[in-house]
């Protein structure tokens, strides 16, 4: 079964602790549902951006989560 999980980032990709602790999620949906759940306390905590992998596997990123400032 494949695991999905975030990997937490400086601006800059530099690899950070997550101010929240991630669960491992079976689904992509899961992971999603968390990130959207969580994303301003680890803004707080210091991660600027996120990927998300399927297992070793990159699906997307970087993804900002500073709101869009416009």
């Amino acid at each position: 079964m494949a695991a999905w999980t975030w990997r937490f980032e400086k601006a800059d990709g530099t690899e950070v602790q997550p101010a929240v602790e991630p669960e491992e999620f079976t689904t992509q949906g899961d992971a999603e549902s968390w990130i959207g759940e969580q994303w301003k306390d680890l803004l707080a905590g210091g991660a600027d951006q996120v990927r998300l992998y399927e297992d070793a596997t990159e699906i997307y990123g970087p993804m900002s989560l500073h709101a869009n400032e416009s």
